[in-house]
Formats: C-alpha cells, sequence, structure tokens
C-alpha cells in the first residue's frame, strides 16, 4: 500500500485547497432572515449540515467579510431553505449582490414571519443558538423550530457548478 501526501504551502496554493474542497458534492441552501427595515435578506451557502437530533441542531456558515454577517449575528431566527434541482437560477440569483433578490421570487411565510422559498426541496426554521469565529467564516448553529420536506431531486454543488441530482 502507497500513500501520497501533499502539503499546503501557506496562503500560496488556496487554489489547489479549494479544487480539492471542490470534489465533495454538497446541496444548496437559501438562508433567509429579515432586515430591521423589514425587508428581506438572503444569500446561498452551501455549508449547511445536521448536527444533532436532541435538541434538533443544524449549522451553516458565512464569511466573516460578508456584509450580511452582522443582520445574521443579530438576528433571532432564519429560515434554511434546501433548493430542489430546478431551483440553480435561484441559487445564482442570491449568491450575487443585487439590491433586491426577493423581487419577483415566490415565497410563503414561517411562523416568525421569514420567506420559505415556493419549491424548495425542505425547510427550517431555527432559532440562532450560537456562533463560533473559525478562520475566515462563522460557524451558525440553529435550533430548528420547525421545518418540513417536499420530497424531490436535490440541487448538488460539484466541481464549482450546480448540478441536479436524481432521486434513487
Amino acid at each position: 500500500m502507497s500513500t501520497s501526501s501533499r502539503t499546503l504551502p501557506a496562503q500560496s496554493d488556496a487554489r489547489h485547497f479549494r479544487d480539492a474542497l471542490s470534489q465533495f458534492a454538497t446541496g444548496v441552501t437559501i438562508i433567509t432572515t429579515r432586515l430591521e427595515d423589514g425587508s428581506f435578506l438572503g444569500l446561498t451557502a452551501s455549508s449547511f449540515n445536521s448536527v444533532s437530533l436532541e435538541p434538533p441542531l443544524v449549522l451553516w456558515s458565512l464569511a466573516q467579510r460578508a456584509n450580511s454577517l452582522p443582520v445574521f449575528s443579530g438576528n433571532s431566527h432564519y429560515v434554511i431553505n434546501v433548493l430542489s434541482a430546478q431551483q440553480a437560477e435561484l441559487a445564482d440569483r442570491f449568491a450575487q449582490p443585487s439590491k433586491n433578490r426577493f423581487e419577483g421570487v415566490e415565497f410563503t411565510f414561517s411562523p416568525t414571519g421569514l420567506p420559505i422559498l415556493a419549491g424548495a426541496a425542505a425547510w427550517f426554521e431555527c432559532h440562532n443558538r450560537s456562533r463560533y469565529p473559525e478562520g475566515d467564516h462563522v460557524i451558525f448553529v440553529g435550533e430548528v423550530e420547525c421545518c418540513d420536506v417536499l420530497p424531490q431531486p436535490p440541487l448538488i454543488f460539484h466541481g464549482g457548478r450546480f448540478l441536479s441530482g436524481q432521486l434513487l
């Protein structure tokens, strides 16, 4: 048996690290919340994972340089919308800077009045339980207060692009 390893030179091989990470296929989410003026904020994130069943906890992460960090850090709740295979355009839209990402987007409201995107495969309304700064991101742990599911093929992010997954 032979093993091979490639060490990461300090800061000089970030592209290689990103390329290696891109080989892990992830689902795609849009995290939504409300701004102080009553308007909505949403962003695309592929860093979503379950943490615990008892209590029900999930996590996601956001770059420390993100303009939305103070909003998500300060708000009591957010909704994690798990995107379906047909929602790649929506994922792109919420990943780009825009004055109103919600314009023309169909959604309903969670129990705390946050956007649940139409067509999402699942959604989780979370109490903003804790935050952990790590490296260049902040890890958000949310306690799920309610959720729903509409089983369908997922939107997948792999190799730097969106793929439509098929249920087996």
